[in-house]
Protein backbone atom coordinates (compact mmCIF):
# COMPACT_ATOMS: atom_id res chain seq x y z
CA UNK A 1 0.00 0.00 0.00
CA UNK A 2 1.51 2.80 -0.92
CA UNK A 3 1.26 6.40 1.83
CA UNK A 4 -1.01 8.31 -0.39
CA UNK A 5 -3.68 5.62 -0.32
CA UNK A 6 -3.96 5.26 3.44
CA UNK A 7 -6.13 8.41 5.12
CA UNK A 8 -6.58 7.86 8.44
CA UNK A 9 -10.35 8.47 9.93
CA UNK A 10 -11.03 11.72 12.39
CA UNK A 11 -12.97 9.63 15.68
CA UNK A 12 -13.71 12.93 17.03
CA UNK A 13 -14.83 16.31 16.15
CA UNK A 14 -12.34 18.63 16.85
CA UNK A 15 -15.15 20.60 18.39
CA UNK A 16 -15.84 18.50 21.06
CA UNK A 17 -12.55 19.17 22.17
CA UNK A 18 -13.27 22.73 22.13
CA UNK A 19 -16.50 22.05 24.44
CA UNK A 20 -14.67 20.06 27.02
CA UNK A 21 -11.76 22.74 27.34
CA UNK A 22 -15.17 25.29 27.90
CA UNK A 23 -16.86 23.07 30.11
CA UNK A 24 -13.90 22.62 32.31
CA UNK A 25 -13.12 26.45 32.79
CA UNK A 26 -16.95 26.93 33.51
CA UNK A 27 -17.72 29.26 30.13
CA UNK A 28 -21.11 29.60 29.09
CA UNK A 29 -21.01 27.82 25.52
CA UNK A 30 -23.24 26.80 23.35
CA UNK A 31 -23.47 24.46 20.24
CA UNK A 32 -26.07 25.62 17.64
CA UNK A 33 -24.37 22.64 15.24
CA UNK A 34 -22.25 19.65 15.61
CA UNK A 35 -19.45 21.68 13.83
CA UNK A 36 -19.73 25.16 15.80
CA UNK A 37 -19.78 25.91 19.51
CA UNK A 38 -19.95 29.60 20.49
CA UNK A 39 -18.36 30.55 23.90
CA UNK A 40 -18.67 33.77 25.78
CA UNK A 41 -15.57 34.89 27.20
CA UNK A 42 -14.94 37.47 30.10
CA UNK A 43 -11.99 40.05 29.47
CA UNK A 44 -10.58 43.06 31.17
CA UNK A 45 -11.87 45.19 28.60
CA UNK A 46 -14.48 43.32 27.26
CA UNK A 47 -16.87 40.43 27.51
CA UNK A 48 -16.11 38.33 24.21
CA UNK A 49 -18.21 35.99 21.74
CA UNK A 50 -15.21 33.38 20.47
CA UNK A 51 -16.79 31.07 17.67
CA UNK A 52 -15.07 27.67 16.65
CA UNK A 53 -15.91 25.84 13.35
CA UNK A 54 -14.93 23.01 12.09
CA UNK A 55 -14.71 22.66 8.35
CA UNK A 56 -14.30 19.46 7.55
CA UNK A 57 -13.50 20.10 3.49
CA UNK A 58 -10.59 22.08 4.27
CA UNK A 59 -10.00 20.22 7.41
CA UNK A 60 -9.50 22.96 9.40
CA UNK A 61 -10.61 24.48 12.84
CA UNK A 62 -11.48 28.07 12.34
CA UNK A 63 -11.49 30.35 15.51
CA UNK A 64 -13.34 33.82 15.58
CA UNK A 65 -13.82 35.94 18.31
CA UNK A 66 -15.59 39.47 18.33
CA UNK A 67 -15.53 42.62 20.20
CA UNK A 68 -18.73 44.19 21.29
CA UNK A 69 -17.83 47.07 19.57
CA UNK A 70 -19.63 49.04 16.63
CA UNK A 71 -17.58 50.88 14.00
CA UNK A 72 -19.43 53.34 12.46
CA UNK A 73 -19.10 54.10 8.97
CA UNK A 74 -17.37 57.86 9.13
CA UNK A 75 -14.79 55.49 11.01
CA UNK A 76 -14.25 52.64 9.17
CA UNK A 77 -11.02 53.97 6.70
CA UNK A 78 -8.74 54.61 10.08
CA UNK A 79 -9.89 50.90 11.59
CA UNK A 80 -8.83 49.71 8.89
CA UNK A 81 -5.91 51.35 8.62
CA UNK A 82 -5.20 50.55 13.07
CA UNK A 83 -5.87 46.52 11.40
CA UNK A 84 -3.25 46.48 8.83
CA UNK A 85 -0.76 48.25 11.43
CA UNK A 86 -1.78 46.01 13.69
CA UNK A 87 -1.83 42.57 11.87
CA UNK A 88 1.89 43.35 10.97
CA UNK A 89 2.93 42.76 14.55
CA UNK A 90 1.08 39.42 14.90
CA UNK A 91 2.67 36.53 14.88
CA UNK A 92 -0.56 34.02 15.00
CA UNK A 93 -4.14 35.04 13.59
CA UNK A 94 -4.88 38.60 12.06
CA UNK A 95 -7.92 40.88 13.02
CA UNK A 96 -10.57 41.44 10.46
CA UNK A 97 -13.27 44.06 10.18
CA UNK A 98 -16.79 42.65 9.17
CA UNK A 99 -18.47 46.08 7.00
CA UNK A 100 -21.76 44.54 6.68
CA UNK A 101 -21.66 44.25 10.69
CA UNK A 102 -19.50 47.03 11.34
CA UNK A 103 -17.50 44.35 13.52
CA UNK A 104 -13.92 43.96 14.70
CA UNK A 105 -13.11 40.15 14.64
CA UNK A 106 -9.89 38.12 15.19
CA UNK A 107 -9.33 35.34 13.36
CA UNK A 108 -7.24 32.08 13.29
CA UNK A 109 -7.26 28.69 11.62
CA UNK A 110 -5.83 25.58 12.56
CA UNK A 111 -4.80 22.86 10.66
CA UNK A 112 -6.07 19.08 11.02
CA UNK A 113 -5.18 17.00 7.84
CA UNK A 114 -5.20 13.80 7.73
CA UNK A 115 -7.42 12.73 10.75
CA UNK A 116 -5.40 14.73 12.97
CA UNK A 117 -7.12 16.08 16.65
CA UNK A 118 -6.26 19.24 18.23
CA UNK A 119 -5.28 18.65 21.88
CA UNK A 120 -7.08 20.34 24.92
CA UNK A 121 -3.76 22.04 25.34
CA UNK A 122 -3.57 23.13 21.81
CA UNK A 123 -7.22 24.19 22.02
CA UNK A 124 -6.37 26.22 25.13
CA UNK A 125 -3.61 27.77 23.69
CA UNK A 126 -5.04 28.86 20.58
CA UNK A 127 -8.37 30.65 22.49
CA UNK A 128 -5.62 32.65 25.44
CA UNK A 129 -3.44 33.61 21.75
CA UNK A 130 -7.15 35.38 20.82
CA UNK A 131 -7.78 36.61 24.10
CA UNK A 132 -4.24 37.96 24.59
CA UNK A 133 -4.21 40.12 20.89
CA UNK A 134 -7.80 41.33 21.49
CA UNK A 135 -7.36 42.74 25.27
CA UNK A 136 -3.96 44.09 24.02
CA UNK A 137 -5.50 46.32 21.03
CA UNK A 138 -9.02 46.80 22.84
CA UNK A 139 -7.86 50.42 23.95
CA UNK A 140 -6.67 51.23 20.53
CA UNK A 141 -9.75 50.44 18.66
CA UNK A 142 -11.49 52.53 21.02
CA UNK A 143 -9.07 55.46 21.09
CA UNK A 144 -9.93 55.25 17.10
CA UNK A 145 -13.69 54.87 17.18
CA UNK A 146 -14.34 57.08 20.06
CA UNK A 147 -11.43 59.54 20.98
CA UNK A 148 -11.04 60.18 17.00
CA UNK A 149 -7.46 59.01 17.60
CA UNK A 150 -5.86 58.42 13.92
CA UNK A 151 -3.94 54.87 13.89
CA UNK A 152 -0.67 55.70 14.98
CA UNK A 153 -1.24 57.90 17.82
CA UNK A 154 -4.17 54.90 18.62
CA UNK A 155 -1.38 52.37 18.69
CA UNK A 156 1.05 55.03 20.82
CA UNK A 157 -1.33 55.43 23.60
CA UNK A 158 -3.36 51.55 24.14
CA UNK A 159 0.22 49.53 23.13
CA UNK A 160 3.61 50.26 25.14
CA UNK A 161 5.80 47.67 26.84
CA UNK A 162 6.54 48.94 30.41
CA UNK A 163 10.12 48.79 31.57
CA UNK A 164 11.09 48.77 35.17
CA UNK A 165 8.69 48.86 38.16
CA UNK A 166 7.66 51.60 40.84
Amino acid sequence: MQLAEWEPRRHTNPVDVIEHVAARREWAFERPCDNEIEVSVAGVWSDYAVSFSWMEDAEVLHLGCAFSMKVPARREGEVLRLLARINEQQLLGHFDLWPSEGAVMFRHTMLLPGGAQPTGQQAERLLAAALQACERYYQAFQFVLWADRDAEGALACAVFDTVGNA
